[in-house]
C-alpha cells in the first residue's frame, strides 16, 4: 500500500481565521488520535488573512477515509463549520524526502 497525502485549504469567514485555527489546534487529542495519520500540520497563509493550509500524510487512502468517519473528527468538523467560508484539497503523491 502506498502513502496518501494532500494539501488542504480552508478559507475562514473574514476575520475568523485565528478563531478557526485555535479551535482546530485545541482539538489536538482528536488530531493526534487519527489512526494511520503520519502528520497533519496546520499553517496560516502569509499573504491571505483568511486562509489556512493543511498538509497531511497518511499510511493509506483507506486510513484517511476512515478518519472522516471517526466520531471525534466529525464533531470537530461540526464545531468548526460556522467559521469556514470554503475549502479545497489537492491530492498529491509523496516521493520522498526528510520526514518521509
Amino acid at each position: 500500500m502506498s502513502k496518501y497525502a494532500m494539501f488542504g485549504k480552508l478559507t475562514a469567514h473574514p476575520g475568523k481565521r485565528e478563531e478557526l485555527a485555535k479551535m482546530m489546534l485545541e482539538s489536538g487529542e482528536t488530531l493526534n488520535d487519527m489512526e494511520g495519520c503520519i502528520y497533519y500540520i496546520l499553517h496560516a497563509a502569509e499573504e491571505d488573512p483568511d486562509d489556512l493550509w493543511i498538509t497531511e500524510l497518511w499510511e493509506s487512502q483507506e486510513a484517511h477515509a476512515a478518519s472522516l468517519k471517526n466520531e471525534n473528527v466529525l464533531a470537530l468538523i461540526g464545531r468548526c463549520r460556522h467559521l469556514i467560508a470554503g475549502g479545497s484539497a489537492v491530492k498529491i503523491r509523496p516521493l520522498g524526502g526528510k520526514g518521509f
